[in-house]
């Protein structure tokens, strides 16, 4: 097996999940297969269903009779539980993000480090490029993009320039798009104004938030009562959304009560502060550095 990367939180994550060697658990996001070939170890006659957008990703399927790769977005996850004959599940985890494996291939265009083209998907069959973005959307739609998701201070500015210096050239690569940006980046700042903005990028290209909250939104209706919701989130868009989901039951952290004054919602926080990794883990796993997880029990249904 390949590995794209060193598992986050891996034993935290595990331990979240409380598994039950019988019972069925989901991986949404397969990657290298770290999660998952922990899930397996602790199952006995259970089932692991992983799913990746990404075909590179079947390089790193697991010889296990129980395990079932799932070549898709998890936001189809009600789909494949059905095809599956699967009732509810157990638990199942999310660990969101980029993987290194997609920051070292340099023509997946992940990382502004190098001239690699302007792509950025997750799933190298979807249409929508990160080139698309920069060439076709408008002013107004670049400045939401890298307002929102980026929370790029400067968004209207850069978008401006975009669309100003996009007359003359049709950005390709890496370099071509920063060099265009250059006078919208602070002096000293640029690999993290970078980051943000290919941050945004990234989200926009594969509907990020949109698939996130649609994977949640299944999670009420999949996981059994007492079954474990892990998600470990990387940037505050992303945990914004978990925990207001988690508390409240929506995306907007609105608190909905019953007739007697009782908070609804229904899953129920297991961590009231979020779980992060060690100093000895960051140190050894630079993706770890802004992992932050939260792990939630369904309530009774």
């Amino acid at each position: 097996m390949t590995t794209y990367h060193t598992p986050v939180l891996l034993h935290e994550s595990i331990e979240g999940l409380n598994i039950r060697p019988g019972g069925v658990y989901v991986d949404v996001t397969f990657g290298g297969g770290g999660h998952s070939s922990e899930i397996l170890r602790q199952l006995k006659a259970g089932k692991l269903l992983a799913f990746d957008q990404d075909p590179d990703a079947s390089i790193n399927i697991l010889n296990d009779d129980r395990f079932f790769l799932c070549k898709a977005n998890f936001r189809f996850l009600k789909n494949f539980i059905r095809y599956y004959n699967i009732e509810l599940i157990d638990g199942l985890l999310a660990d969101l993000g980029v993987s290194s494996h997609h920051f070292d291939t340099a023509e997946r265009g992940f990382t502004f480090q190098g001239n690699s083209p302007l792509d950025m998907r997750m799933n190298p069959e979807a249409k929508l490029t990160a080139r698309d973005v920069l060439n076709q959307y408008t002013e107004e739609q670049l400045c939401y993009v890298f307002k929102e998701y980026g929370e790029v201070v400067n968004a209207r500015r850069l978008a401006f320039t975009i669309i100003s210096q996009r007359g003359s050239t049709d950005f390709s690569t890496s370099n071509q798009f920063i060099e265009a940006i250059r006078p919208c980046i602070f002096s000293g700042t640029e690999n993290k104004y970078l980051a943000k903005v290919y941050q945004a990028l990234r989200i926009e290209v594969n509907r990020e938030l949109e698939a996130l909250k649609a994977l949640l939104n299944q999670c009420i209706e999949l996981i059994k009562s007492g079954g474990r919701l892990v998600v470990i989130t990387y940037h505050s868009l992303e945990d914004r959304i978990v925990k207001n989901f988690i508390r409240t039951g929506n995306f907007e952290g609105k608190v909905i009560k019953d007739f007697f004054g009782n908070p609804i919602a229904p899953f129920r926080p297991l961590n009231n502060r979020v779980i992060t990794p060690s100093d000895k883990e960051i140190a050894s796993n630079s993706r770890a550095r802004s992992a932050k997880m939260r792990i939630a029990e369904r309530i009774e249904q």
